[in-house]
């Protein structure tokens, strides 16, 4: 057994905190790897080609990174959030991705006492 390389202690280091990364978030997420001749122009998210590079956000509320070699997406939608379940209700605003909570009897007031966990 010999002396692990550095690119390989980066490797490992990568993992790790991935994995810590992975288990203190609740994000849905999903990959995709490519074969080197399928992406020419970018990546395909939900029917939209996106470009190479950083994703901000998605139509469907995904983050995303592509490459010639793979798509990465995350949610940027809250997973867990708390509120008052008998007074208000939510709401999915899918343009500013995010929710609304607003009060069943009025919604057009919105409801204090909501958090959320992205």
């Amino acid at each position: 057994m010999g002396c692990m390389s550095l690119s390989q202690k980066g490797f490992l280091a990568f993992l790790l905190v991935m994995g810590i990364v992975v288990t203190l978030s609740d994000a849905y997420c999903f990959s995709e790897f490519y074969k080197p001749w399928y992406s020419k122009k970018g990546c395909l998210v939900d029917g939209k080609l996106y470009p190479f590079g950083e994703i901000e956000k998605t139509e469907n509320c995904l983050r995303c990174s592509c490459s010639r070699k793979a798509l990465h997406c995350c949610s940027i939608l809250p997973s867990r959030f708390s509120y008052d379940k008998d007074a208000c209700e939510v709401i999915l605003n899918m343009e500013t991705c995010d929710y609304d909570v607003v009060q069943k009897k009025d919604s057009s007031k919105k409801c204090s006492g909501f958090s959320a966990v992205g």
